[in-house]
């Protein structure tokens, strides 16, 4: 009987890119999946590392599906809290019992062959082949939903002053055009057998530590993302950006952006205070935020705006907290998230003064929290009465292009759309940040007509 594995994503995108790469790895070794944790031979962690909150979750999670495997199954812990703490990860592990004897905490570019020892790069063999790229390079399963995350670089060469991840993932190393189009074109294509579960993807969704960066360790510019965008836009229906760092969000990379039909743009802002943005090493402030976003909206009306903004970050004033709040309701943005200020070891930002009460992070989450529910809810109303069209997820679950997938709301549509395809639907009601549609008709293509 082949051996069954499970894989636990914690997490970004970027994560569930690598544990899709971890998958195809094990299928490829003729392994299968689990129908659950407590069913399988093998069970991967792909942990998160990037706050202390995640590091939390992963440490959490990692001790449930010890404590819930059968007897005998292995444990294998993998992602960026095991490539930033490996050795002190697989101690604390070992220390609380979690670990057995042939389970393993292994970093990045790990194949996972399940060799008999654990700690650091223990997994591989002293002449296994590492990818080049970390994961990027392994195998990948078909997508699972119309939709597929690509990763197109690993590492980031940026120096902000409360970000450990150029740390543990190195810098930018981008992959090239052709081998990015060729994954597209794998997780494009029909299923050719009965056989295979997977589902034709028709968006792509592409991310990376530095998206707007991508290529520019090859020697290529800053202009590199304008002709890989143009190229998966023509292999398929929608490609929407994930993580853009605003200084690189070039006329020439908005305008290519709204000619794919997906006008999305997830902007890396961070906070909007001059003050404030020049203690985090950030480029930019809130008036320069609003006159790109203002310029965007000229050029497309229907434009959507997704964003982050870090809270207490050390020597944040009451003006800069006011300031970032004058921003919120000035810019409108679709989407938000707000997170509190984590203190990572070996950050510029580690040995700041100013320290932030974590009473009043918590002050200063709520009221921004609640402005922008407000300010979602809003747009959302707004949509009432209009057609769009939608990818339909799963039954009576579907998106449209201001929708990214897995982190905005969602469209509820009638359950006999087809998943996988697309269709023409009027909004009748809005709940929050999700929408109630009526079906108007099905269409073939995900471009507007």
């Amino acid at each position: 009987m082949a051996r069954r594995f499970w894989v636990e994503t914690l997490g970004c995108p970027k994560n569930q890119v690598d544990s899709d790469k971890l998958t195809g790895t094990m299928l490829a070794d003729g392994m299968v999946p689990a129908a659950a944790p407590d069913d399988a031979d093998v069970v991967v962690v792909n942990t998160c590392a990037f706050i202390e909150e995640a590091r939390q979750e992963s440490v959490d999670t990692i001790i449930a599906l010890s404590d819930a495997r059968r007897e005998g199954a292995r444990l294998v812990v993998t992602g960026c809290m095991a490539e930033r703490y490996g050795d002190e990860l697989a101690t604390a592990l070992d220390d609380e019992g979690v670990l057995h004897e042939r389970d393993a905490v292994a970093g990045f570019g790990v194949p996972v062959t399940l060799s008999a020892t654990r700690g650091g790069r223990a997994l591989l063999a002293a002449d296994a082949d590492v990818p080049s790229f970390d994961l990027l390079n392994l195998p990948r399963p078909r997508a699972a939903a119309p939709w597929a995350y690509i990763k197109v670089a690993e590492g980031c060469d940026r120096n902000c002053g409360f970000c450990a991840i150029p740390t543990f993932r190195g810098p930018q190393r981008s992959r090239t055009i052709d081998d990015i189009l060729r994954e597209v074109d794998d997780l494009v294509k029909p299923s050719s057998s009965l056989d295979d579960p997977g589902v034709a993807a028709r968006e792509i969704v592409l991310v990376a530590q530095d998206l707007a960066s991508f290529g520019r360790d090859q020697g290529q510019g800053a202009k590199a993302i304008v002709p890989l965008v143009r190229a998966v836009a023509d292999q398929v229906d929608w490609v929407r950006l994930l993580y853009l760092y605003p200084s690189d969000l070039t006329n020439e990379l908005i305008d290519t952006i709204l000619a794919t039909g997906v006008p999305y743009f997830d902007l890396s802002l961070q906070h909007v205070s001059p003050p404030l943005m020049r203690r985090m090493r950030r480029w930019g402030n809130g008036d320069k935020f609003l006159a790109r976003i203002a310029d965007i909206r000229a050029a497309e009306a229907t434009a959507t705006f997704r964003s982050n903004f870090i809270v207490g970050y050390p020597g944040e004033t009451e003006s800069d907290h006011d300031a970032l709040l004058a921003f919120v309701r000035d810019a409108r943005l679709d989407w938000c998230g707000f997170f509190s200020y984590s203190n990572e070891d070996g950050t510029y930002a580690a040995g700041l003064d100013g320290v932030v009460a974590p009473e009043l992070m918590q002050e200063r989450l709520g009221e921004l929290r609640e402005l922008q529910d407000g300010i979602t809810a809003a747009k959302r109303d707004e949509m009432i009465g209009t057609t769009v069209r939608v990818l339909v997820d799963n039954p009576g679950q579907a998106r449209s292009t201001r929708e990214a997938p897995e982190i905005d709301g969602i469209i509820t549509v009638p359950e006999h759309l087809p998943v996988g395809e697309f269709a023409e639907v009027a909004i009748v009601d809005a709940l929050g940040p999700d929408l109630v549609a009526a079906v108007v008709e099905p269409v073939t293509g995900g471009r507007p007509a």
